[in-house]
């Protein structure tokens, strides 16, 4: 494994073309990045630039430098990178062209596919990311109840790049002012402030949007009495099923919780990459996007590119190594084994109350906090830059069906060394240990 070269001072050497690569993203894409999770400023100064190839879980940079990587785009790449039955899909389809006026055959058969796989799904509606499909989804809300607010669990960290999500955040810029006032949030595992939100908002919610599980599993049957308070009061229940979808269970969070929500979102993992979501649901509501219905239309995601042939193929096979494989098995055996290990290194070093494994197996990320036990974006980059440092591109530890057992051992060898790193900064202070700027809040007002 070819790593990044050190200058006599010890700080990592950045190759000429990676410069030069930086300054042309720059240039010419704000930001550096299409997704802000991919921008300069969540990674530390020494993480490759920009990545050339990737093949199961592992990538290469421009400067041919190998690493083993977690959280695969965005978490979308849940089989691994250039899985061959997804390959093999997409290229047979190719030859047959790309888009068409007419429905494809394609969308029908993805859509059976996906509805039988998603018990709570009568229909679908595909599009090409999760921001457009939650978005139509609290339009259907708002349309079927006849009501404009919608609440959005706080505790979790995105849900759209539409405005209705965003004037939640700090980085409001550009939002009219209105818009935040049809958006409240609750807390998640915390019924009574969801009841807080109708009490205070009597008649109006039209909708409540959250994950089904982040970092922490519903308690006291959270997901079941939230299905029952949204039907009290008559409020549509939306599961963003982005991340759990396709890693909780084949058929979502949603069925290991057996919870039946009224919409749903599906999209990181439905492809392992390539570009398809899908809004699925009862057909109630649905088929108000629809001819079949005589209330009032629902323009509903109508997208040029949402139905693509290529991403329709990738999904189904996709799909059918889900049925096929025991890939969400592997994905929480392959996790278990990352976390116990982490766990015990991270003893090993001392730093267990200052370094944290959480989540479920199957999405897995870790908590960093400094010598006084407060969170930590510095003692983040740190540790980020100590695990560059030994071919390791972990962002969080989420983990794909091709991360077999040595290369989590090679992980957990490099976790141990990193947290030696990490000791020593908790000791003399992380300054002299970091190479440059910590990382940074995507939701900041300024940069």
């Amino acid at each position: 494994m070819r790593l990044t070269r050190k200058r006599p001072d010890g700080h990592e050497h950045v190759s000429a073309e990676q410069a030069e690569i930086r300054e042309r993203l720059h240039a010419v894409i704000p930001g550096g990045a299409h997704t802000y999770a991919k921008g300069d400023d969540q990674y530390p100064a020494n993480a490759p630039t920009a990545i050339v190839r990737g093949k199961g879980c592992r990538v290469w940079d421009v400067d041919d430098n190998e690493f083993i990587e977690y959280g695969a785009g965005l978490r979308a790449v849940t089989l691994g990178h250039a899985h061959p039955r997804v390959v093999e899909a997409v290229a047979a389809e190719l030859a047959n062209g790309t888009n068409f006026v007419r429905p494809s055959v394609l969308e029908l058969e993805c859509a059976e596919q996906l509805t039988g796989m998603i018990a709570a799904a009568d229909q679908a509606k595909f599009t090409k990311d999760g921001s457009s499909a939650t978005t139509a989804a609290l339009k259907l809300a708002r349309a079927f109840t006849g009501r404009e607010k919608v609440a959005l669990c706080g505790d979790h960290p995105f849900f759209s790049y539409d405005d209705w999500f965003f004037a939640t955040t700090p980085m409001s810029a550009g939002i009219p002012r209105g818009v935040a006032e049809l958006s409240v949030t609750f807390h998640y595992n915390d019924l009574a402030s969801v009841e807080s939100v109708f009490a205070e908002h009597p008649g109006e919610i039209a909708a409540v949007i959250l994950e089904p599980e982040k970092n922490d599993p519903p308690r006291d049957r959270f997901l079941q009495r939230l299905r029952e308070l949204c039907d009290r009061e008559g409020t549509v229940l939306v599961f963003d099923e982005m991340i759990t979808g396709f890693r909780w269970h084949n058929g979502g969070a949603q069925a290991e919780y057996d919870v039946a929500p009224d919409l749903s979102t599906f999209g990181k993992g439905l492809a392992n990459g390539f570009a398809v979501s899908a809004l699925v649901g009862k057909r109630e509501l649905m088929e108000l996007g629809g001819l079949r219905h005589d209330r009032e239309r629902v323009f509903l995601l109508s997208t040029t590119h949402g139905a693509e042939t290529h991403s329709l193929a990738a999904a189904m096979a996709t799909m059918t190594t889900y049925e096929d494989e025991d890939v969400v098995v592997r994905l929480h055996e392959a996790g278990r084994r990352l976390r116990e290990g982490c766990d015990a290194v991270a003893r090993d070093a001392g730093v267990d109350s200052h370094f944290r494994i959480l989540g479920r197996d199957c999405n897995l990320v870790y908590e960093t906090r400094d010598a006084e036990g407060n969170p930590s974006p510095t003692y983040r980059t740190l540790f980020l830059q100590e695990l560059v440092r030994r071919g390791v591109l972990a962002p969080s530890f989420v983990v794909t069906y091709s991360h077999d057992d040595a290369t989590i051992d090679t992980t957990i060898e490099a976790v141990a060394e990193s947290l030696v790193v990490y000791r020593r900064a908790l000791e003399d202070g992380v300054d002299r240990h970091l190479s440059g700027p910590a990382v940074k809040t995507v939701y900041r007002k300024f940069n």
